[in-house]
C-alpha cells in the first residue's frame, strides 16, 4: 500500500522560487497582462526566466496563455478559474509576511530589520 504524500509538496512545486509568487501577484492584481507588461512590472526578471515561470504555471493550469494570431503577434496571460483558488493562499502568505516584518522590526529595531540584514549580507558576499 502506497503512503499518502504531503500535499504541501504539490503547493511548493507550484510556488517554489523567487519569481512565481511575484508573477502571480501581478496577474491577480492587474488581471490579464501581456508578456511585455509583466516584464515592465518585474524589471529584475530576465526574459528567459519569465518565460520559464509562465510555462510552469501554465502547465499546472494556474495561468492561461492566450495567443492572438496577428501581426505583430500578441500573447496575454491571465489566472485560470482553477488558479483563482490560490488567491486565499497567496493573500495569507502576504499577510503573514507583513506581520513577520513588523515582528522583526519590533524585536530588533528598524536598523536590524530583514532589509538591512540582506543589505549587509550582500556586502559580505559581494553580490
Amino acid at each position: 500500500m502506497e503512503e499518502p504524500h504531503c500535499k504541501f509538496e504539490t503547493v511548493l512545486e507550484i510556488l517554489v522560487g523567487k519569481w512565481k509568487p511575484i508573477v502571480l501577484f501581478h496577474l491577480f492584481s492587474n488581471g490579464t497582462m501581456r508578456f511585455s507588461e509583466l516584464q515592465k512590472a518585474i524589471p529584475d526578471i530576465t526574459k528567459k526566466m519569465l518565460t520559464q515561470q509562465l510555462r510552469e504555471l501554465e502547465y499546472h493550469d494556474i495561468v492561461h496563455r492566450k495567443i492572438y494570431h496577428q501581426i505583430p503577434p500578441k500573447v496575454e496571460y491571465s489566472i485560470t478559474e482553477h488558479g483563482k483558488g490560490m488567491s486565499t493562499v497567496l493573500q495569507a502568505m502576504n499577510d503573514w509576511g507583513m506581520s513577520h516584518l513588523t515582528h522583526l522590526n519590533e524585536l530588533y529595531g528598524q536598523e536590524r530589520s530583514v532589509e538591512s540584514f540582506e543589505g549587509r549580507l550582500d556586502e559580505v558576499t559581494g553580490n
